[in-house]
């Protein structure tokens, strides 16, 4: 390590052996710096402490008179398939319905979070926050070039009615004047029209890009209404609502357990998932909607008084590390680091739910050990890195770098 590096940006950083106790280096390491998506690392700890490795979600189907409800249960992977496989059940009960409820009230309707970058309304990282969520809450765009002259091709996933496309793009085979590609949805004025623009090379290889949908509720119970029409059952109105007192469970759907989940939000630093597990949190403390005031208060709690880690020292206010209202220090990861670590009922399970050095998730683009499990963090002008070092020697370091 070096103790100049000669570039203009600050630092933060620490690391401490496992095995010993010693502090093998610091610099600045009490200075608070956003973690970005470090952030993730006090959400995945908590969620692996108060909800436990064998949580699941679910999202039910439920039946009264003319009535379906669809009740959303804040899984964050619920799948195409598994929202088709709720429709093939309905079909198969024969039941006479015309009208579809969502029932998203598990969470609260605030689906954008605090500190957020308001100008980044319809980027994938920035996907609103709901209890009935599918699909990461975004279209995928799956893009190749266009015969010469025409537009890009577009294939979208999943189809439907839900959204419209303007393609205005432009295939061509040379650069001059040049556009840069883009697909952009109308979020200003809230609607769901993507507007495709710019130029694309005739020789580019295929590319998929994400961007958000508004109103994931009526988007996961649009797809549903889709997929019940497309097996021959017609529903005449949709709309939100409360799932009645006199409804029957028809279908259910039991998501990935726990742990599965928490490897998807470290591996794929998935933000969706960091919020609704920071909802369920609060939910799960008392019974009442989650949202991200109970949510955050229990992740506080649990890092404070168990952890250790004195919460009146840094900032927390979304459960991914989107907010730019977030601040932590090295000291405060490399105290969760050892508590983690130290504790033999969490230490096997968190471990594996971080990315690997080498050829999976978030650090597959660093040329660093198999033998580094860490989280990485990126926002403009921020970069940190925080995890486990596994020595040949034997040692176990806990290092955080933030800047």
């Amino acid at each position: 390590l070096i103790n100049q590096s000669g570039l203009a940006t600050n630092i933060g950083l620490k690391a401490v052996s496992l095995g010993t106790g010693e502090l093998l280096y610091e610099m600045n390491s009490s200075s608070l710096f956003n973690p970005a998506s470090n952030n993730k690392l006090f959400t995945n700890l908590s969620a692996l402490a108060l909800l436990d490795t064998s949580y699941t979600f679910y999202t039910n189907i439920y039946h009264d008179g003319n009535t379906l409800f669809l009740v959303g249960g804040g899984d964050p992977d619920l799948s195409l398939e598994s929202l088709d496989s709720l429709a093939l059940i309905v079909i198969q009960k024969g039941l006479k319905v015309d009208r579809l409820v969502l029932d998203d009230s598990r969470m609260d309707s605030t689906t954008y979070g605090e500190g957020w970058m308001w100008d980044e309304g319809d980027q994938w990282y920035s996907a609103h926050i709901s209890a009935l969520s599918i699909n990461d809450n975004c279209i995928d765009f799956i893009v190749n070039p266009g015969e010469l002259g025409h537009p890009a091709s577009i294939r979208t996933n999943p189809i439907s009615t839900y959204y419209s496309l303007i393609n205005n793009s432009l295939t061509v085979n040379d650069t001059t004047g040049f556009n840069r590609f883009n697909i952009e949805r109308d979020w200003q004025n809230g609607n769901n029209v993507f507007t495709i623009s710019g130029n694309i090379m005739d020789t580019t290889s295929t590319d998929t890009l994400y961007r958000n949908v508004e109103d994931p509720t009526r988007f996961t119970g649009g797809l549903f209404k889709e997929m019940l029409e497309s097996k021959g059952l017609i529903i005449q109105s949709m709309e939100k609502g409360l799932l009645s007192g006199t409804a029957q469970l028809i279908a259910s759907h039991e998501s990935h357990s726990m742990a599965n989940v928490l490897k998807n939000l470290m591996v794929e630093s998935d933000n969706l998932t960091a919020e609704l597990l920071t909802k369920t949190i609060g939910y799960e403390s008392d019974g009442s909607q989650g949202n991200w005031i109970n949510g955050l208060i229990q992740i506080r709690k649990f890092l404070n008084n168990t952890v250790g880690i004195d919460t009146t020292t840094f900032s927390i206010r979304d459960g991914s590390g989107v907010s730019r209202y977030n601040y932590a220090s090295p000291n405060h990861f490399i105290q969760l680091l050892k508590w983690a670590y130290n504790n033999s009922s969490i230490r096997n399970n968190f471990i594996q739910t971080l990315p690997q050095g080498g050829p999976n998730g978030t650090l597959q683009d660093r040329n660093i050990s198999n033998q580094i499990y860490a989280k990485t963090g990126s926002l403009f002008s921020v970069t940190t890195l925080s995890g486990y070092v596994f020595t040949q020697s034997g040692d176990v370091v806990a290092f955080s770098i933030l800047m």
